[in-house]
């Protein structure tokens, strides 16, 4: 089983710098801001998810769950930018970055670490 804080180091270690490339390369926002937005959705969103999935996840649960936290993630970071133009984007982008760091999680777990 991994442990809470390995699970958010993971996905901080992987959603930050997938968010701070993605909207500063939008031009969104300039580094510290993404940096820091990226940092922030997920201290917002990461103990409600494990919460929510504790102690057992099956499946339908744990996409659901994974779901509500991209949709929150993109308002998170809608509300955060000062330029507020593309909404769309941060969907993409919220999505993808859980993605990445979904599937890490998974293997992490599947090969027995943390």
């Amino acid at each position: 089983m991994v442990s809470q804080v390995t699970a958010l180091a993971l996905t901080l270690a992987i959603e930050v710098p997938l968010v701070a490339t993605a909207l500063t390369g939008l031009r969104l926002a300039r580094l510290g801001r993404a940096v820091l937005l990226g940092v922030g959705v997920n201290l917002v969103t990461h103990p409600v998810l494990w919460w929510a999935l504790a102690p057992h996840a099956d499946p339908a649960r744990f996409w659901f769950a994974e779901g509500c936290v991209c949709a929150v993630e993109a308002v998170l970071l809608w509300l955060g930018l000062t330029v507020r133009r593309d909404f769309t984007a941060l969907v993409v982008l919220s999505v993808g970055a859980n993605a990445a760091s979904a599937a890490a999680g998974l293997l992490l777990t599947a090969s027995g670490g943390g």
